[in-house]
């Protein structure tokens, strides 16, 4: 029999609206005494960072901050974040942000207490075993934009400064032991990070339902989890301030990151290094990738679609599922092409290269080598 898998599945969540108060509790049912949150720049000073920061304090758990961190976190960001756990003798990490928040704070509590490079960690076999599971410290997740799923995630992707290359780091125990799901923190997201953030968790449901592994329950939960933001995307994008739909945003992004247990593949292979060396936003990457990709499985997946069709409430196969992402793209603003987005055809080559190299391709349905990557790369342009 072929039907086998590894399985593990998503972590302790507080979901709703005003959760964020429970946040010092939270803290200390982990044990967390002297917490450091870590957050990206532009969240630093906002309202719902220093709300969180007094809700800490409070409770007498001081208002460490760290927020050092680039849209991209890279292992310089880690370096920095680090430091500033061991200086001030944190015993625990508050992740808090959207993707890039998060998979930097993951990373904090990760490496705080190891002493191999980050690197040694990369998610390939079982090189996760290297870690001294004991020293990792707890995590809470706090996520405020509802994209990535990071919040739900045993691995954070981090850039190494030196190669521009997109690493997955992993290890089962960067799982937030408590998630923080409050809606009312993605309220303040500008329209183009909305959309960005909400076509990166349907590209994960995507990318999950369309993967040839096995693994019925993540097969279920993209399909839900698609129709969450077809139904719910256009409506934050419209009005930010639908506090239910970017409740139910909220859980299409953890659905997206539970159902890609399953696994990714092109959508994300080509949008990695995309970002690596363009600094690109990666949900808005995803989007601008995904009709191309969808072409270039089309062998493979096409008889999927009537069905997921008729659950989304779409008509037809195939064709039309790829002309709803097409006009959702078209609605939120998205970039027709990455040539939009600046990246250069006469980097094509080297971006091919790096996209093979992405963990990612070993999930897509359509093998990939240098070749037909060049051409979907091509295509994308």
């Amino acid at each position: 029999m072929k039907l086998v898998g590894n399985w593990g599945y998503p972590t302790q969540i507080k979901f709703g609206a005003g959760r964020i108060k429970e946040l010092a509790e939270a803290c200390k049912s982990t044990g967390m005494k002297n917490p450091l949150l870590v957050t990206d720049k532009g969240l630093a000073s906002l309202p719902i960072t220093q709300n969180a920061l007094d809700i800490l304090d409070d409770a007498g758990l001081g208002r460490a901050m760290f927020s050092e961190v680039d849209p991209n976190p890279n292992d310089k960001n880690l370096d920095a974040g680090v430091k500033v756990f061991q200086d001030g003798g944190h015993d625990g990490v508050i992740a808090f942000g959207g993707g890039s928040g998060l998979d930097l704070g993951k990373m904090v509590a990760f490496m705080a207490g190891q002493t191999r490079p980050v690197w040694d960690f990369e998610d390939i076999g079982d090189w996760w075993t290297r870690a001294n599971s004991d020293a990792i410290a707890p995590i809470i997740a706090v996520p405020t934009t509802a994209g990535t799923g990071s919040e739900v995630g045993r691995a954070s992707v981090i850039t190494d400064s030196v190669t521009h290359v997109k690493k997955i780091i992993f290890h089962p125990k960067v799982l937030p032991s408590v998630v923080i799901a409050d809606p009312e923190l993605t309220v303040g997201m500008p329209k183009f990070i909305t959309a960005g953030t909400g076509m990166d968790a349907f590209a994960h449901c995507l990318e999950a339902y369309s993967s040839p592994h096995y693994h019925p329950m993540s097969q279920g939960i993209a399909v839900e989890g698609m129709r969450l933001v077809k139904d719910n995307l256009p409506r934050v994008y419209a009005d930010p301030n639908d506090i239910e739909a970017r409740a139910h945003m909220l859980s299409a992004a953890m659905m997206g990151a539970t159902a890609f247990q399953k696994g990714l593949g092109a959508v994300h292979a080509l949008s990695h290094p995309v970002g690596a060396v363009y600094n690109t936003h990666h949900g808005t990457t995803n989007a601008v990738v995904t009709p191309p990709v969808l072409d270039f499985n089309r062998p493979a997946i096409e008889d999927r679609f009537e069905a997921l069709n008729g659950y989304l409430g779409l008509t037809g196969g195939f064709d039309d599922f790829k002309a709803y992402v097409l006009e959702l793209n078209d609605k939120l603003g998205t970039p027709k092409n990455l040539s939009e987005m600046g990246v250069e055809a006469s980097r094509i080559d080297e971006l091919t290269a790096m996209a093979l190299k992405d963990p990612s391709v070993g999930g897509n349905p359509v093998e990939m080598h240098f070749e037909n990557t060049k051409a979907l790369f091509e295509a994308c342009m």
